[in-house]
């Protein structure tokens, strides 16, 4: 009980900072873009929503063909301001928590001592494994974009995962290291990506091509900083908190 509520310390210390660095970073890299894609969503939905107005000299008693068009009750959606940056904020400082969780247990698993320089190399693997790797067949969409199916796109994401992450601990961890190891854990890297990312019919988007390619370099680069940070925060507390009980 005691290493576990050491091990929580550890974890929900780094999560809590980095997510609010995170947040920050995503404020000044992602929101703005974001919240442009909107406006050409937002203008896209209308003009999908004015076209069938043409339509209406129709009969009235043809009305009731089950396309009178009226929406249904929208998905809840934080507003702009202070209720969206809240929203970020929380998401931002859970991910960071159940993250730092992961990898606090990854250091604890793999019996290595562990510091924040450490911390920083299994953060650049998580980034590889938790973004770099999934988002090679999925990049980080604006909205407005068209996408695959939900579910094939999360089954992939995560078989994507789980493969890399096996990959590189046979590359860097197995036991005597042999040629076998080197091909298989290549293999598990590179097999979704040669199966492929479930795609849409037709690729389409609300918004420029150009602010799709900016926001995937401001997501890659707020990750990155996420996972760097992250990495780094969990090695000081986990060498605080946790590696004198190990020891």
């Amino acid at each position: 009980m005691q290493m576990f509520r050491r091990l929580f310390i550890a974890a929900a210390s780094a999560g809590l900072l980095s997510g609010l660095f995170v947040t920050l970073v995503h404020q000044l890299t992602t929101v703005p873009i974001i919240l442009h894609a909107e406006v050409f969503e937002k203008a896209a939905d209308e003009k999908a929503a004015a076209a069938p107005a043409a339509d209406a000299a129709a009969p009235a008693e043809e009305s009731h063909d089950g396309h009178d068009h009226e929406h249904d009750a929208e998905a809840w959606e934080p507003q702009d301001g202070f209720e969206r940056t809240v929203s970020t904020l929380g998401a931002d400082l859970l991910t960071g928590i159940g993250f730092s969780l992961l990898l606090i247990a990854a250091f604890a698993l793999s019996g290595r001592a562990v510091d924040w320089r450490q911390g920083v190399y299994w953060g650049l693997a998580g980034f590889a494994i938790f973004f770099l790797s999934p988002n090679l067949g999925l990049p980080p969409e604006v909205p407005g974009t068209a996408a695959a199916p939900l579910l094939g796109r999360q089954v992939w994401w995560v078989a994507t995962a789980a493969l890399t992450a096996g990959g590189l601990a046979l590359l860097f961890y197995a036991k005597e290291p042999k040629p076998i190891w080197i091909v298989v854990g290549l293999a598990a890297i590179v097999l979704p990506h040669a199966i492929g990312a479930p795609q849409p019919e037709e690729h389409a988007s609300a918004a420029p091509e150009a602010l799709a390619h900016r926001f995937i370099v401001a997501s890659t680069i707020a990750d990155l900083l996420f996972w760097s940070a992250m990495g780094a925060l969990s090695g000081y507390f986990y060498k605080r908190f946790v590696q004198p009980v190990v020891a």
